[in-house]
């Protein structure tokens, strides 16, 4: 079954999403059946020597594979109310404020960085909130020096376009006019970013990855009193829920100048 169902997912998905899937489903076994209760499916995730992030991984899995095969589409005509992933509790997992970057920090950044190109990379990442997988692949024809965007494939292979500012432009530039040709105007790939990324973390001590520039870019953005639905569509997110769970540091950062102006 659980082949069926990638099969059924591979139109749409990333190669990351379905390699997820995949492998938590396949861990899964136990509890992959048409005879499984949720009883099961809860004793099974309880029983799980991982935290609480990873067994809600294993929950998310499961939860999108019985909702597959509860409906009509995977075939198996089955009744959607004995969904068994519908009686499980998914596993309580921190909250944690994750870290995003001043403006101050992020100019830091850029001048650490060694040479043009992770330059460009980093003020590309924090202008436009892109995923890895998103940067990695632009080519110069993607590019619109117009109006400072960029088309891309984003998750679940869906093409969109992100924003940058002019000091990316100009970045973005050189790199075109030296050498624009090949796979990618980087000419690396993205496990090149990766340990590009974790070198300059080591050096400087900031926080550097794809991640937290996405929530920089969502923080900022929503500091500067953007609408969230705008970051929504600008950052290429799918629900609000997701924006907001991104910008759950600003809003705590708001709350204390509200207490800090009360107490004066």
């Amino acid at each position: 079954m659980v082949s069926i169902f990638l099969k059924s997912r591979r139109q749409g998905l990333s190669r990351k999403t379905l390699k997820f899937y995949e492998g938590y489903l396949r861990h899964s076994s136990p509890v992959i059946g048409l005879n499984t209760s949720g009883q099961d499916i809860a004793r099974f995730l309880d029983f799980l020597q991982c935290s609480n992030g990873g067994k809600h991984a294993y929950f998310r899995a499961l939860r999108v594979f019985y909702n597959w095969l509860y409906s009509p589409k995977s075939g198996f005509k089955l009744n959607l109310q004995d969904n068994p992933i519908l009686l499980v509790e998914a596993p309580k997992v921190e909250k944690q404020i994750l870290p995003s970057l001043t403006n101050e920090e992020v100019s830091y950044l850029v001048g650490q960085a060694e040479n043009l190109k992770d330059k460009a990379i980093i003020s590309l990442f924090t202008d436009s909130g892109m995923r890895l997988s998103e940067l990695a692949g632009i080519e110069a024809r993607n590019i619109d020096w117009l109006n400072y965007t960029v088309t891309i494939w984003g998750k679940g292979n869906k093409q969109r376009k992100a924003v940058f500012t002019e000091r990316t432009a100009k970045l973005l530039r050189e790199i075109v006019d030296q050498n624009g040709t090949g796979e990618n105007i980087w000419h690396m790939k993205a496990w090149g970013i990766v340990s590009m990324l974790k070198r300059l973390k080591q050096e400087t001590g900031l926080p550097c990855n794809p991640h937290t520039f996405r929530r920089t870019f969502a923080s900022n953005l929503h500091r500067a009193g953007m609408d969230i639905e705008h970051i929504m569509r600008l950052g290429g997110w799918e629900s609000l829920d997701m924006v907001l769970r991104y910008t759950r540091s600003v809003k705590f950062e708001d709350s204390v100048k509200h207490y800090r102006a009360l107490l004066r």
